[in-house]
């Protein structure tokens, strides 16, 4: 059995200037008892690990006003702007040959590939300051809301520092425990991270091309569909819709209550109605089967909205690229 290996003596330094210890959280010592019963982790290392992690109150705050509270167009510009866009083209083309075999052995499109990296960490450049054993900690046990979730991602954050042989104690990502250029919680990193470049590691902190890779193969996993629409404009002809309407309907039925899209697809597919609200009043979109694949990654509308402009953006500006 692979046994977890914890720098105490480097990092008690570091350690000493919290005060907030976690070991008290309620839960806590029952969690220790299955990781042992049912992974066969050992006692001891397991007390230590949760006698140094810490309680993080700035997790709470956060996690309870996401970035998605903003109004739609401060949203958007954070994401969808010039230095993202010049900061994608130079990941896109160091990474050409890359992206390409990603979306050839995944479907996924490569525009779309990079623009989830850069929505999530500015292509790996803000990749989270939160030790994720503190953050994971802390949200497991003292978020009730959603305890259950992060508990289980607790539990494989602990099974990938076994297979993975991390350092526990020194592993930083985002508040709520995403690691990594693409951001991928525990369970994704284990269910969906891929060695993208054939070193015989699978490392989402370091390697890009793991990154690449990973991302594509995580929307195929939830149901990317090569080839099918992400999102099209629409314009509402006569009265708007209520908001019960806006559940998943085909084309055919949007445009029989008004909502035209602008551009031709197959009738029969099924699309959300959105709107965003612009500076010129609202603005209609219909989000077909892969936009709500986006939103598996963060469950925003706002959030799947950004990636899929970010790759408008980048693909023509790459294409304007070539083209002179």
């Amino acid at each position: 059995m692979k046994i977890i290996h914890i720098c105490i003596a480097l990092l008690a330094g570091f350690f000493a200037v919290y005060s907030a210890h976690s070991a008290t959280l309620p839960g806590i010592p029952e969690f220790i008892d299955e990781m042992v019963a049912r992974h066969r982790f050992d006692r001891g290392e397991m007390e230590k690990v949760f006698a140094r992690a810490q309680h993080l109150p700035d997790v709470i705050e956060l996690i309870s006003r996401p970035a998605t509270i903003k109004p739609w167009l401060e949203y958007r510009a954070a994401f969808v702007n010039r230095r993202r866009i010049q900061l994608g083209l130079e990941f896109w083309n160091k990474h050409r040959e890359t992206l390409e075999r990603a979306e050839k052995k995944y479907g996924v499109p490569q525009d779309i590939i990079v623009a989830v990296i850069g929505v999530e960490t500015l292509y790996g450049r803000n990749a989270g300051n939160f030790l994720v054993l503190d953050a994971l900690t802390t949200l497991a046990f003292d978020y009730p809301r959603r305890a259950p979730f992060f508990r289980s991602e607790l539990e494989n954050y602990l099974l990938l520092a076994r297979d993975q042989q991390f350092d526990l104690l020194a592993i930083r990502g985002s508040y709520a425990g995403a690691m990594g250029i693409p951001q991928f919680m525990p369970s994704s990193y284990r269910n969906y991270a891929v060695d993208f470049n054939a070193n015989r590691a699978t490392d989402l902190l370091r390697e890009e091309a793991d990154a690449i890779g990973s991302v594509a193969n995580y929307l195929q996993g939830y149901g990317w569909i090569n080839g099918e629409p992400v999102a099209v404009r629409a314009q509402i002809a006569g009265e708007l819709p209520d908001a019960a309407s806006k559940m998943p309907r085909s084309l055919a039925e949007w445009t029989a209550a008004g909502v035209v899209p602008d551009a031709d697809f197959a009738q029969e597919k099924p699309a959300r109605l959105l709107d965003f609200t612009v500076e010129s009043g609202k603005e209609f979109w219909l989000a077909f089967g892969n936009f709500e694949v986006i939103t598996r990654y963060n469950n925003s509308d706002f959030y799947a909205m950004s990636v899929f402009q970010l790759a408008v953006e980048l693909k023509a500006a790459r294409g304007a690229g070539d083209s002179k």
